[in-house]
């Protein structure tokens, strides 16, 4: 099938995150994908391996270099005419339209949709645990104005039930998963300027403008100081190594590095350019713990099993803290008690919604509670199918 993806690149960039996931996705089965994008220099560190050419087919510019995936400029989709109907003219909508996160789309595309037999057009929405998903998810909103009058599009909603649209999951991600073992660990830290020898421990940290990255280093330094037991001779807790997400997480880190009383014990700081996408699934598997933001990263950081905190973006009118309790309750569901409890309150201070914990929960790897119980968590969100099959069988069975 031919799939037109559009996307608007929204400032933290978690949108372009999801789509150019869910358009190389799409690629690798064999689909085509255009992903008409109104800000596509973010694949340049997102997706390096994407290149600029005129396409003299489209009579516009494009980029390749992802199987599959053409990228197309938005304003081209706005500026073409929008009497191009008759097949088969190459800028004809495909098989599926996808408006993702209510971007509205360009009303000469959408005039374009306007035929025999008009293609599927999907509203992709934001990713949430809360109880309207199951009851939105596959609901036809039918066009009564505009170019659009007559047409009907649907909504399909990402979730963590068999009632939801599932997450976005490569056939092969968890294959790839398993076999990122020590030896692999070491050479991309060390290819990344990290000296990691086994048995210290890596923290990973991409986060909002808001995030109380200065109380958490000094909780890690504290806790690198502490000895390994109560013994007098006791060695000191392993060497922690943070690595910092560009952007926010290395200013924080660096401001809080300038004013700390004295230079922090045990804990070493490695900022980290922007990453590729396939780069940052080996930050998340090459640490013990990870602090990410937003929808792309947080879903990366499930499939990764590792103990992980996600800081979601911020509200103005406060509804982030009901859909961060109502993922708490889904991904926590079947813990014990204890270690919800302990892991719930570090979500809600680093999100603001309380007081930051005087001490971490223990997340040692391989061995804490926090370590078991992610892995646990992640094997039942494995049952149910992911985003893309999901989509692929909804747009197929409605003919």
């Amino acid at each position: 099938m031919l799939w037109d993806l559009f996307c608007r690149v929204i400032d933290n960039f978690g949108d372009m995150g999801v789509c150019w996931r869910l358009a190389s996705d799409l690629g690798q089965r064999g689909h085509e994908v255009r992903l008409w994008v109104d800000d596509p220099s973010v694949l340049s560190w997102m997706a390096p391996q994407v290149s600029w050419q005129h396409d003299p087919s489209l009579g516009m510019e494009t980029g390749c270099g992802q199987p599959g995936v053409t990228v197309c400029h938005w304003a081209d989709a706005e500026s073409l005419p929008a009497d191009i109907t008759a097949a088969p003219h190459p800028l004809l909508p495909g098989d599926v339209v996808i408006e993702a996160f209510g971007c509205d789309l360009p009303e000469a595309f959408v005039a374009r949709m306007q035929r025999p037999a008009p293609p599927h057009w999907v509203n992709l929405e934001y990713l949430s645990a809360e109880d309207y998903v199951e009851r939105s998810h596959g609901l036809p909103s039918p066009i009564w104005h505009g170019p659009g009058a007559g047409l009907r599009k649907r909504f399909f909603y990402p979730g963590f039930t068999p009632a939801t649209g599932g997450l976005l999951r490569e056939p092969d991600l968890l294959t790839r998963r398993a076999a990122w073992h020590d030896g692999a660990r070491q050479v991309w830290l060390q290819r990344h300027g990290i000296p990691w020898t086994p048995g210290e421990r890596v923290v990973s940290i991409f986060c909002y403008a808001n995030a109380p990255v200065a109380d958490l280093l000094t909780q890690l330094s504290a806790l690198s100081a502490q000895p390994t037991s109560t013994d007098e001779f006791a060695a000191p807790a392993p060497l922690t190594h943070v690595l910092l997400a560009h952007g926010h997480a290395t200013q924080l880190a660096q401001a809080w590095l300038s004013t700390a009383p004295k230079p922090p014990f045990g804990v070493h700081l490695h900022p980290l350019p922007a990453l590729p996408q396939p780069e940052f699934d080996h930050l998340l598997w090459s640490c013990d713990l990870n602090f990410v933001r937003g929808e792309d990263s947080a879903v990366r950081a499930l499939w990764a099993g590792k103990p992980h905190v996600w800081q979601i973006y911020e509200q103005d009118d406060g509804v982030h803290a009901d859909k961060l309790n109502a993922f708490m309750n889904r991904w926590m569901a079947e813990w014990p008690a204890d270690v919800r409890q302990q892991v719930t309150a570090l979500w809600q201070g680093w999100n603001g919604l309380a007081p930051l914990p005087a001490a971490l929960p223990d997340w040692t790897p391989d061995r804490a509670p926090w370590a078991r119980h992610t892995l646990m968590a992640r094997k039942t969100l494995l049952k149910q199918a992911d985003l893309v099959t999901q989509l692929v069988q909804f747009v197929s069975e409605a003919g």
